[in-house]
């Protein structure tokens, strides 16, 4: 616990180093903190996530979000 925000840190670090971005939060409930990440495409966020859980002090749950246009655009193409 003492060594989390050390952690979370470097898991920052990490993930600019793959060229993303990553906002982490800690949380009450279900989850001991949400990470909010931006990656270039979806292997460099697979890369983050399987890095940050082969360190075996934290698992993840992965959530891909859209914006408001991103899905917009989507929702067009749909007959």
């Amino acid at each position: 616990m003492r060594e989390s925000p050390k952690r979370a840190d470097a898991a920052k670090a990490m993930a600019e180093k793959l060229g993303g971005r990553m906002q982490l939060y800690y949380t009450l409930g279900e989850y001991d903190f949400v990470a909010l990440s931006e990656a270039a495409n979806d292997e460099v966020a697979l890369q983050v996530a399987l890095q940050i859980g082969s360190q075996g002090n934290a698992r993840t749950t992965t959530l891909k979000a859209w914006t408001v246009e991103e899905a917009t655009k989507v929702i067009a193409k749909v007959q």
